[in-house]
């Protein structure tokens, strides 16, 4: 992301509008920062909630610029969840989802990162923390069957399943399973408290990522998917207009969320706003867990 485009997102966020002198203060001393500073930074983030972060690591510095750099679907991950659900994290990158979730509101989970490198530092900021016993990593990817997948490694945030015809000199070997295979191994699909909420992040793989979850997205008590659909399936070959479909087949709709007002909207097809789609099952129940959740300070404003 160029300076200008960073400066853009950061003033136009919706925490920063009224406040972007701030927003740019905060910026640019953490340039200086963490420039000075060797290594790892441990930043406090919102509600008790820590990471170690590094400079040029675009998965956490934006939500140091901020506050929640993904602000419609980490808001309804803190509005829609409650203490000891269970969430889903599905390309969890170094964990800013899942400290969310775990951290702030109290969730137990399962956070999929496939890259190693990526993978320790999630794990890091896990033990940062204190999640261990209520935070299953696993270092593996999810796709329609086991096996091995290539990734790319040093992409930061868009670390991805390599196409068949992509041309890299970054690649790595990577095992993969299924999230049935997975959960169905520790029983927790048979257990009174299934996933209720998933995120899945995975650089335009998701399909292969839902076929392989067919029995925990049927799940009754499975009430969201925060489901990344850019366009970026295209290098995969794969149709998002058959995603939607497979979705509302399993009793989905297509939903935007204002934090704001904690007001959830229907909408037809993908969000044109976001990177991100919102699929809620029962939204009457979530309405009213949205309607109910406590409010959360951000960068010195109720969430």
């Amino acid at each position: 992301m160029t300076l200008l485009r960073s400066l853009k997102f950061i003033t136009r966020h919706p925490l920063n509008r009224d406040h972007q002198l701030a927003a740019i203060a905060r910026f640019a001393k953490w340039q200086i920062a963490s420039r000075l500073a060797p290594g790892a930074t441990v930043y406090d983030w919102i509600g008790g909630a820590r990471f170690l972060v590094r400079n040029g690591e675009t998965g956490l510095t934006g939500n140091i610029y901020t506050g929640l750099q993904e602000f419609q679907d980490m808001a309804f991950l803190l509005h829609v969840s409650r203490p000891e659900d269970l969430f889903i994290d599905v390309g969890a990158n170094v964990g800013s989802y899942t400290m969310l979730a775990g951290a702030v509101v109290g969730t137990r989970g399962y956070a999929f990162e496939p890259v190693p490198s990526t993978y320790n530092r999630l794990v890091d900021n896990v033990r940062l923390n204190r999640m261990d016993d209520r935070i299953t990593c696993l270092n593996i990817g999810l796709s329609q069957k086991p096996g091995q997948i290539n990734f790319t490694s040093r992409s930061d945030t868009t670390n991805h399943v390599l196409a068949s015809d992509e041309p890299t000199d970054d690649s790595i070997c990577v095992e993969v399973s299924t999230l049935d295979t997975v959960l169905e191994q520790d029983s927790i699909l048979d257990q009174d408290s299934p996933p209720l909420l998933i995120k899945i992040d995975v650089e335009g793989y998701e399909t292969p990522v839902l076929e392989g979850a067919t029995k925990t997205l049927s799940h009754p008590a499975l009430h969201s998917v925060i489901l990344e659909l850019n366009g970026s399936g295209s290098r995969y070959g794969f149709d998002e207009s058959k995603t939607l479909q497979m979705m509302q087949d399993l009793g989905f709709e297509t939903c935007s969320y204002d934090p704001m007002t904690r007001v959830l909207t229907q909408i037809e097809g993908t969000n044109p706003n976001s990177d991100n789609t919102l699929f809620v099952r029962d939204r009457s129940f979530v309405a009213d867990r949205l309607e109910s959740a406590p409010q959360y300070e951000v960068l010195g404003q109720q969430v």
